[in-house]
């Protein structure tokens, strides 16, 4: 029974900069694939990003890349989502994800019910 607890999230000037955290327990961290994903009010939830279980190979939505880097710490089960030259468009609950049942490159269309959830942690992005 795999938990992902996020942690970062608040609110923040556009141009500024923030970091979150997810931490998984009731798994052997090293061999899921992780992932963050994110739900604006009114619209679907996206991919964002992706991080492969070593850390070797990871993904961006194109919106993101250049702006956000996704890393791991596999010692402390955290993977975090560096984020940085905020936009009230990043403004969404963001969502951590973890799996092994897919790679990191499918994550983007992997069904929900293949990944494991967090709960949320909610990002606003001032103008």
């Amino acid at each position: 029974q795999v938990q992902l607890v996020e942690s970062g999230g608040g609110l923040v000037q556009a141009g500024g900069s923030l970091r979150l955290s997810c931490v998984l327990s009731g798994g052997a961290f090293g061999l899921f694939n992780m992932g963050w994903f994110r739900q604006a009010p009114g619209k679907e939830r996206e991919f964002v990003a992706a991080i492969s279980v070593t850390g070797a190979r990871t993904y961006y939505q194109d919106s993101v890349k250049g702006r956000f880097i996704i890393s791991r710490d596999n010692a402390k089960n955290t993977v975090t989502l560096q984020m940085n030259s905020l936009s009230p468009e990043d403004t969404a609950v963001y969502y951590c994800a973890a799996t092994q049942l897919t790679t990191a490159r499918d994550m983007a269309v992997t069904g929900d019910d293949m990944l494991n959830w967090g709960k949320g942690t909610l990002v606003t992005v001032s103008s």
